[in-house]
C-alpha cells in the first residue's frame, strides 16, 4: 500500500475536496492495522500541545500584560485549559467529531452519540489519511482535546486586563459550545480514507454507511461495469452517498491541515469583537501600556514553538515523512515570519526589538499551521515572510486606523495571520510551486489518486472558509458577550482595573 503523503478525500467526482483530522470508520475493516509508532508519535504530540498552552502561552501572555495583571492572564489560560478539558470528555468531541442523525444539521454540527465518551475504550480505533491505517481512538480524542483547550485560551489577549474573571468563564463556555464545536465539525469531520474504497474486502465499512443493500448493489454494478466510464460513474454515485456523512466545509474543498480556520482566524475574530464590545482599557492611548516581562515573552514563544511541532506533526496522525515535511514548514515558516517582522520593523519604526521578533515567530506559526501538510518547502518560507510583514501592518497600522484596543494583538496575529495562511494554501498546495497536491481516494482498491490543481476551484473553497469562519464566530462571539453582560456584566469598575486584576480577582501579587 503507498502511503498518502498529503491528506484529501474525494469530492461528488473523486474529485477535489479536503481533510485535515479525522477518520471514523476502520474497526470494521479486518485489514486495517495500528502502528505503535503512530501511537506513540500522537501521544508524544499532545504533550506538546499541552506544553504549548501551560506554560507556553500562558508565559507570551503573562509577560505581555502589565505587573498587575500576569496571575490573571496565567489563572485565565489554566482555567479555560481545565473546563475545556472537561468540557470535551461531556459532549464536545461527540459534537464534534460524530455525525448527527439529522441530514440537515450533519453538515455543521455532530450528535451526542459519544456523549460522555460513549463506545469509546482502549480497543476502539480510528483511521488516519492512509487507507488500512488505525490510531486508537483514545489517542485521537485526547490530541483533539489539547486544540479545543488552547483555542478559546488563545482570545484572553484580546480582552486583557479588564474583563471580570466570571464573565471569561461563562463566555469560554457559550463560545467553545457554539462556535468552536461546530467550526471543528464543518472543517475536520469526515467519513475516513477506508470509506472510499468501494470493494468487496470492504464491505462491513461500505455497508456501514450506506446500508448492506445498497452496498452490494454498488459492488454488483461495479463488478458487470465494463466500461472505465460506467466504472466512474459507479464510483461517484458511491462518492456522492459518502461526501454526504461529511463536514460542509470539507465537502467544500477547503484545505485546513492543523487550524487556520478553525483555530486561528475563529479565536482572533472573537478576539476582534471583544475588543470592540469591551471597549479600550483605562487609559489607552494615553498612559503607558508596556509589556512588563519580555523574558517572559521569549521563554513562552519558544515553548509555543516547540509545542507547534506536536500541533502541527500531530496532525498528519502518522509518523512519517509527511510529519517531517510539516515539522520543517514549521519551523522555516516561524524563522522567515520573524525576519520579515524585524526587517520590516527595522525600516519602518528605526530599530528592530525582540517584542516584535517573538511576535514575528507567532505570526509565521499561525500562517503556517493551515498550510503545513500541503506546501513545500519554498512555499512555507514565502507564507512566513508575507505574515511576518502583514501582521506587522495590522498589529501598527490597521490597529490604529480602527481605533480598537486589542490588548496583545490577538486579532492582528492570529486572525489576520490565519486569513493568510489560509488563502496562500490554496495557492502552494499546487505540485507546479512545489505543493503536495490534492489526493483522491476514491477507488475500487486502496490505491489513491491525485486531483489535477484548479486555481478557481482551490481558491473559491479558501476564501468560502475564511468567509464563513470569520462571519459566524463573529456572530457567536457577540451573542455570548451579551449573554455575559446581562448576567453577570464584562468589566471590572475602574477602579478596580487600575489597582490591578491580580489583586482585584484573585487576592495575590506576582511579585512581593
Amino acid at each position: 500500500m503507498t502511503l498518502t503523503h498529503i491528506l484529501r478525500r474525494p469530492a461528488l467526482l473523486g474529485a477535489c475536496s479536503l481533510a485535515l483530522i479525522t477518520s471514523f470508520v476502520s474497526t470494521a475493516q479486518a485489514a486495517a492495522t495500528v502502528n505503535k509508532g503512530d501511537t506513540t508519535w500522537m501521544l508524544v504530540a499532545t504533550c506538546f500541545v499541552v506544553l504549548m498552552t501551560i506554560p507556553g502561552l500562558a508565559l507570551f501572555y503573562g509577560g505581555l500584560v502589565r505587573a498587575k495583571n500576569v496571575l490573571s492572564v496565567l489563572m485565565q489560560v489554566l482555567v479555560i485549559f481545565s473546563v475545556m478539558s472537561i468540557l470535551w470528555v461531556i459532549y464536545g468531541y461527540s459534537l464534534a467529531f460524530t455525525s448527527n442523525a439529522s441530514g440537515a444539521l450533519n453538515p455543521f454540527i455532530g450528535g451526542f452519540s459519544k456523549f460522555f465518551l460513549a463506545g469509546v475504550s482502549p480497543a476502539s480505533e480510528i483511521g488516519t489519511f492512509s487507507k488500512e491505517t488505525n490510531i486508537p481512538e483514545l489517542a485521537f480524542v485526547i490530541f483533539q482535546m489539547t486544540f479545543a483547550c488552547i483555542t478559546p485560551a488563545l482570545i484572553v489577549g484580546a480582552y486583557a486586563e479588564r474583563m471580570k474573571f466570571s464573565a471569561v468563564l461563562l463566555f469560554m463556555v457559550l463560545w467553545f459550545t457554539f462556535a468552536y464545536l461546530p467550526m471543528a465539525h464543518m472543517v475536520w469531520f469526515w467519513a475516513g480514507p477506508d470509506a472510499y474504497t468501494l470493494s468487496a474486502d470492504n464491505l462491513a465499512v461500505v455497508s456501514g454507511l450506506v446500508g448492506e443493500d445498497k452496498a452490494r448493489q454498488l459492488l454488483d454494478a461495479l463488478s458487470a461495469a465494463t466500461t472505465d466510464e460506467a466504472k466512474a460513474g459507479i464510483l461517484g454515485e458511491y462518492g456522492a452517498l459518502v461526501n454526504a456523512t461529511n463536514g460542509y466545509l470539507f465537502n467544500l474543498g477547503a484545505i485546513d491541515f492543523a487550524g487556520g480556520t478553525v483555530v486561528h482566524i475563529n479565536a482572533g475574530v472573537a478576539g476582534l469583537v471583544c475588543a470592540y464590545v469591551l471597549g479600550k482599557r483605562v487609559g489607552f492611548g494615553r498612559d503607558p501600556i508596556t509589556p512588563h516581562n519580555l523574558t517572559f515573552v521569549l521563554t513562552g514563544a519558544g515553548l509555543l514553538l516547540f509545542g507547534w511541532y506536536g500541533f502541527n506533526g500531530g496532525s498528519s496522525l502518522e509518523a512519517n515523512g509527511l510529519t517531517a515535511l510539516v515539522i520543517l514548514n514549521t519551523t522555516i515558516a516561524a524563522a522567515a515570519a520573524a525576519l520579515a517582522w524585524t526587517a520590516g520593523e527595522w525600516f519602518f519604526r528605526g530599530h528592530p526589538s525582540l517584542l516584535g521578533a517573538a511576535s514575528g515567530v507567532v505570526a509565521g506559526l499561525v500562517a503556517i499551521t493551515p498550510a503545513c501538510g500541503w506546501v513545500g518547502p519554498g512555499g512555507a518560507i514565502i507564507i512566513g515572510l508575507v505574515a511576518g510583514f502583514v501582521c506587522l501592518w495590522a498589529v501598527v497600522t490597521l490597529k490604529t486606523k480602527l481605533g480598537y484596543d486589542d490588548s496583545l494583538d490577538v486579532f492582528g496575529v492570529h486572525g489576520v495571520g490565519g486569513i493568510v495562511g489560509a488563502l496562500l494554501t490554496g495557492i502552494f498546495v499546487n505540485p507546479a510551486l512545489g505543493g503536495m497536491g490534492v489526493v483522491d481516494y476514491l477507488a475500487a482498491d486502496t490505491s489513491v489518486g491525485v486531483v489535477p490543481y484548479s486555481f478557481s476551484a482551490q481558491m473559491y473553497a479558501q476564501i468560502m472558509a475564511v468567509v464563513i469562519a470569520v462571519v459566524w464566530t463573529a456572530i457567536v462571539s457577540y451573542v455570548a458577550l451579551m449573554i455575559c453582560k446581562l448576567v453577570l456584566g464584562l468589566r471590572v469598575k475602574e477602579q478596580e482595573e487600575r489597582e490591578g486584576l491580580d489583586l482585584v480577582d484573585h487576592g495575590e501579587r506576582a511579585y512581593n
